[in-house]
């Protein structure tokens, strides 16, 4: 199969699992601001039908009543609509990203031989046994402690923190944040498939058999519908992670990732609030000058000159062009070489000197300052290397 094959294939299933989840996504919205916007209702005929809560709402030029039944209607309508393959269309077309983009090109994605020296096969099952385990934890937890929320999320917290170290020590700083990512989405999908839907299910089963249901497993359900809602602006970031290796290439990346969903988890917390009612504009506040005081300690300021600054003896521009040709270029080139790339990624090629002294500053910020290029060091780019790209930039970038 061509890397062309590849990139079409890698663009439909790309497009397949963002589309999923923007379904997904918004009716995880839609639904816990619908539970937490409902009142109860004022006919009396209505909560004698069982309806434990009702709200108007306008949109698309019309306006809208939605009832909730405290349980089940006493007869169920002839069509039900389910929420479910959003989830499972998500995951699995994520997991087949995971697969084509990391566990295809273990090397380039996702073993870093600066982190640890990995063997393909072992890299890669430890990833998905990351995913199962973390399922496994994460729905114990949630078991064990039902009905102790606070302690759990603490609890929780600190497994995705544990997680984000551990997978720190094991792969490249870009798989750290698609590894957690990967794993709370498992999570969510798995909320949907093993607790939600079956609690969905014993609910329909229930009143097909003319009998009261169990409100233990719609509790249940509900519990997880709300984890997930809380963990969906965390899951988004760490799978846009990519694009920004500011935050993924810092020595302390696995931290800054910790840091991000945190305040994430925050600002969805702030909305569900808001929908109760209750806006408290402290948490945004607090999330803003947080994501800002991050922003200022990781700064590059000053890094590139305690980094070596500004060599005393001029750095010759036939030095830079060997170290780009023979770690860059086989990627960034109108004809890749590198195995997996039918053309340059981001259109940024260096094939020429002026092309080269162009991206002077993206070289700086990508491969000097964050060390995230070459991916995965596939290259094997030394730090002296890395050092004489800064220099020579810092001394102007000149091509003589």
């Amino acid at each position: 199969m061509g890397p062309y094959v590849i990139e079409w294939l890698n663009l439909l299933v790309r497009l397949l699992h963002v589309v999923a989840a923007i379904a997904w996504i918004g009716a995880s919205f839609y639904f816990i601001a619908l539970d937490y916007t409902l009142r109860p209702p004022k006919d009396e005929r209505d909560l004698e039908r069982g309806v434990g809560g009702e709200t108007w709402e306008i949109h698309g030029g019309g306006f809208y009543r939605v009832e909730k039944f405290r349980l089940a209607p006493a007869t169920l309508p002839e069509r039900l609509t389910w929420f479910k393959w959003e989830a499972y269309t998500t995951w699995l077309s994520g997991f087949v990203l995971l697969v084509m983009l990391y566990y295809l090109n273990p090397d380039a994605y996702l073993i870093d031989p600066a982190v640890a020296d990995l063997e393909p096969m072992v890299a890669i099952g430890v990833s998905i046994g990351i995913l199962m385990v973390g399922w496994l934890v994460y729905d114990g937890l949630c078991r064990l402690l039902e009905g102790r929320d606070r302690l759990l999320a603490l609890i929780l917290a600190a497994v995705v923190i544990g997680v984000a170290y551990g997978a720190s020590q094991l792969f490249s700083g870009r798989a750290v944040y698609i590894q957690v990512g990967a794993m709370l989405g498992t999570w969510m999908a798995a909320n949907v498939f093993f607790v939600i839907i079956p609690g969905h299910w014993d609910l329909v089963r229930a009143k097909h058999a003319g009998r009261e249901p169990d409100p233990r497993p719609a509790l249940r359900g509900k519990q997880r519908s709300v984890h997930n809602n809380y963990l969906t602006l965390p899951a988004i970031f760490a799978m846009l992670s990519n694009h920004f290796p500011m935050t993924y290439g810092h020595q302390y990346g696995w931290l800054i990732l910790v840091a991000i969903l945190g305040i994430l988890v925050a600002v969805r917390h702030f909305f569900n609030l808001r929908h109760q009612g209750r806006t408290v504009w402290a948490i945004p506040a607090v999330a803003a000058v947080a994501m800002a005081g991050m922003a200022v300690a990781i700064a590059p300021w000053g890094q590139a000159a305690a980094d070596g600054g500004a060599s005393a003896s001029p750095v010759a521009f036939e030095t830079v062009h060997g170290i780009i040709e023979a770690r860059c270029q086989v990627c960034h080139s109108e004809h890749p070489t590198q195995e997996g790339f039918s053309a340059p990624p981001l259109g940024v090629t260096f094939d020429t000197p002026e092309q080269i002294q162009a991206q002077a500053a993206r070289i700086e910020q990508m491969a000097v300052i964050t060390t995230a290029m070459p991916l995965g060091n596939v290259t094997g780019m030394t730090q002296d290397e890395r050092d004489t790209l800064g220099a020579w930039i810092r001394q102007g970038a000149k091509l003589d």
